[in-house]
């Protein structure tokens, strides 16, 4: 039995979900699809310059995970700018997510908010303790 895959949280969705090469009619072009959480590995390491680690905790999946994602993302981009294919961005396991994570502190039960894409907070902001988890 395979192991369901895991949603991968987003925190950015344009509305735009389209491009192709310039001056070629749609009917006359190839098509390759990019996924949601594929595009948002691209917007976080290649675009606003995240590490691996960085980037797949704020997606809610492991580097190597994250490592994966952003491969099979740039693979499919070359393969449009290459070949002059057309990219269509829908579908994907992933979550949109809230503009404000909250997270708990362990030691002092103290809750906080910060703006998704600040990363993951180095202390509790109330005792300064080091053991708290992202309330879902």
């Amino acid at each position: 039995m395979v192991r369901p895959k895991k949603n991968r949280l987003v925190g950015f969705n344009p509305k735009i979900n389209y491009f192709k090469p310039r001056g070629i009619p749609v009917l006359d072009l190839d098509e390759v699809c990019l996924t949601i959480d594929e595009r948002e590995a691209i917007r976080l390491a290649d675009f606003l310059g995240m590490s691996h680690a960085d980037a797949g905790e704020q997606m809610g999946v492991s580097r190597a995970t994250f490592g994966r994602i952003i491969q099979r993302a740039r693979q499919t981009m070359a393969d449009a700018i290459v070949n002059g294919k057309a990219v269509r961005v829908e579908g994907g396991n992933y979550e949109l997510i809230e503009e404000n994570r909250t997270f708990v502190c362990h030691r002092c039960d103290h809750t906080w908010e910060m703006p998704f894409g600040t990363g993951r907070p180095e202390r509790c902001d109330a005792c300064g303790g080091d053991q708290f988890h992202r309330f879902t």
